[in-house]
């Protein structure tokens, strides 16, 4: 999953000598967020779509003080383009090499199909997000509660710590997902939201159904 080979080559990159017009035709025409733009290669920064539609007519060096200085190392990996595309609400992050050489680009929708691939965005199961004190909480651990309930993790990351407390997500294949609640809760964690039908919840569901039954006899 490292960045050289995942690299686009289709959208140019701009001379910072070129028009502000034809840059923002050509972002339009590709539907991307910004375009790159270089002098002798060496890249220069990115200007977003929404910036040059505002601009008036002339050269994108005109524009200078305003490039945005973000982008990926070609041996990078390719998580590394994740909070690049949320801090600049950009759809595309260039890739240079050590002498900030202009290479192309890896656009959002590659990285997220690569993603799609993998068995935890792919495979179904119930996603289970735990928290507990950042100072307590064991990935050894939580992998020992869940396969002592003979269940498999597909995959599992942090997604928020807050103060003290940490919460990680699991995607998990299990036929008795209830257990696993019970568990965590034992070992001092708290089951923050789970995405599947639990079995007790279910069987309280159908009791009451029954009641409701015998009480319109």
């Amino acid at each position: 999953m490292f960045i050289h080979d995942y690299i686009s080559k289709d959208f140019p990159a701009f001379d910072i000598n070129d028009s502000i017009e034809e840059a923002a035709e050509i972002a339009r025409e590709f539907s991307y967020s910004h375009v790159f733009v270089t002098r002798n290669n060496v890249f220069l920064g990115a200007v977003s779509q929404a910036f040059l539609d505002e601009s008036p007519e002339g050269s994108l060096q005109t524009l200078e003080i305003h490039f945005e200085r973000f982008g990926v190392l070609e041996d990078g990996h390719i998580l590394d383009t994740i909070k690049l595309f949320h801090i600049f609400n950009s759809n595309l992050v260039p890739v240079i090499d050590r002498e900030e050489r202009y290479l192309g680009y890896i656009s959002c929708e590659d990285v997220f199909s690569e993603f799609s691939k993998y068995p935890l965005f792919s495979e179904n199961g119930a996603v289970i997000i735990v928290q507990k004190n950042a100072r307590d909480y064991s990935f050894t651990e939580i992998s020992k509660i869940v396969e002592e309930n003979n269940a498999k993790i597909f995959g599992s990351f942090i997604n928020e710590i807050n103060g003290d407390d940490v919460q990680i997500t699991l995607k998990i294949r299990s036929e008795n997902l209830s257990s696993i609640d019970e568990t965590f809760e034992r070992y001092g964690y708290e089951v923050i939201i789970k995405h599947y039908d639990d079995e007790k919840e279910e069987l309280l569901k159908n009791r009451f159904g029954f009641f409701q039954k015998y009480l319109e006899i």
